[in-house]
């Protein structure tokens, strides 16, 4: 494991709700180039997680050790590694103290970001174990094709992927399709950054680690991400953690409605991209991959009801021939293989929103 001379790192509380919460966490390395990273801090509040994604992780009481995934260990000078987790709290949940990677305290600054009031808690997601859930048989119904609509005007067109980790932490689905795309027709964007896939690609997006599409319609937060980057083209894979949260369906694509008419208040001549979501298999969730059937067999007719041409819903079968056996790398997070194949899905939309 290499040293690291310097680092610093942003720890956000993206969501709580009473007993629980959820944080996304990306280090910076400001020293010489890393193969592999270990990050180590203490609660001070009793904390303990109780599921991490694109990461390793350790507890021992209060001391805490995330090592890098067999994918994310490689950090250049002046890079990121990020992961998400989701945890448990009874008090307070303060943000740590300090952080140290691969034993050197990360001096660069830690970066605190308060919690988001919640207006609607969601149900906790349940802990992890290693028995996994039955794979999913059953086939969503088939994508919606809709015209698109009138173009924005000149210079490339501005899309921005919405979503959760499966988007953004890192999304590197984001990447492969970017390599597929004409560079100079099309810009990415969001509030975050790119994060490291293995090669330069424009990474801005708006994949939030841990977020639920609910609360992100309960607390108007979407807004705010649509004014700092004026989108022309919004592509959204979104609802897992609903789903993993117990959320109906019904309620989800009630969120889903709710963002689709801040989006057109933003810009009238959206084009929005919806994909029926991949498939969920976590440990000790036996319900939850129907709960994503559920909510995959309802977005197409929901769609039609709302698309129109001036702001036409395309919906985009993300789940078909998606195999969280071979796809992911923990029954939820997409590998390698998988991020082909969520790029690859989405590139014929995406060519067809641009063109």
């Amino acid at each position: 494991m290499n040293t690291a001379a310097g680092c610093s790192v942003s720890y956000a509380v993206s969501s709580q709700w009473p007993g629980g919460f959820g944080a996304a966490v990306t280090v910076t390395n400001l020293g010489d180039p890393i193969t592999s990273w270990a990050l180590t801090w203490s609660f001070t509040a009793g904390q303990t997680i109780s599921q991490l994604w694109n990461g390793d992780v350790t507890q021992s009481g209060s001391a805490v050790t995330v090592r890098n995934a067999g994918w994310n260990g490689n950090v250049a000078s002046g890079g990121t590694a990020s992961f998400g987790f989701n945890g448990s709290w009874t008090g307070s949940n303060p943000v740590p103290a300090s952080f140290s990677l691969n034993g050197v305290a990360c001096t660069g600054g830690v970066v605190p970001s308060a919690s988001p009031s919640v207006s609607t808690p969601p149900s906790p997601s349940p802990s992890v174990s290693t028995s996994p859930s039955p794979s999913v048989p059953v086939s969503p119904s088939p994508s919606v094709s809709v015209s698109p609509s009138q173009p924005s005007g000149d210079g490339p067109t501005k899309i921005m992927a919405l979503g959760d980790s499966i988007t953004g932490s890192p999304g590197c689905w984001r990447a492969l399709l970017w390599q597929k795309l004409p560079a100079a027709e099309v810009d990415f964007v969001g509030t975050l950054p790119g994060q490291g896939c293995g090669f330069a690609y424009d990474g801005e997006n708006e994949g939030h680690g841990g977020y639920l599409v609910t609360n992100v319609a309960n607390q108007n937060l979407l807004p705010g991400w649509l004014s700092a980057t004026d989108p022309d083209v919004v592509m959204m894979h979104f609802g897992t953690n609903d789903a993993w949260s117990n959320i109906p369906a019904a309620t989800i694509l009630a969120a889903y409605t709710k963002l689709v008419g801040q989006m057109r208040a933003a810009n009238p001549y959206m084009k929005i991209l919806v994909a029926q979501i991949i498939p969920l298999n976590p440990p000790t969730c036996a319900d939850c991959g129907q709960r994503v059937v559920t909510l995959n067999a309802a977005i197409p007719a929901w769609a039609a009801s709302l698309s129109t041409a001036a702001s036409p819903i395309t919906v985009v079968d993300q789940w078909t021939g998606f195999d969280t056996a071979v796809d992911t790398y923990d029954g939820v997070h997409p590998d390698d293989d998988g991020n082909a194949k969520i790029a690859n899905r989405w590139y014929p939309a995406v060519a067809a929103a641009i063109s």
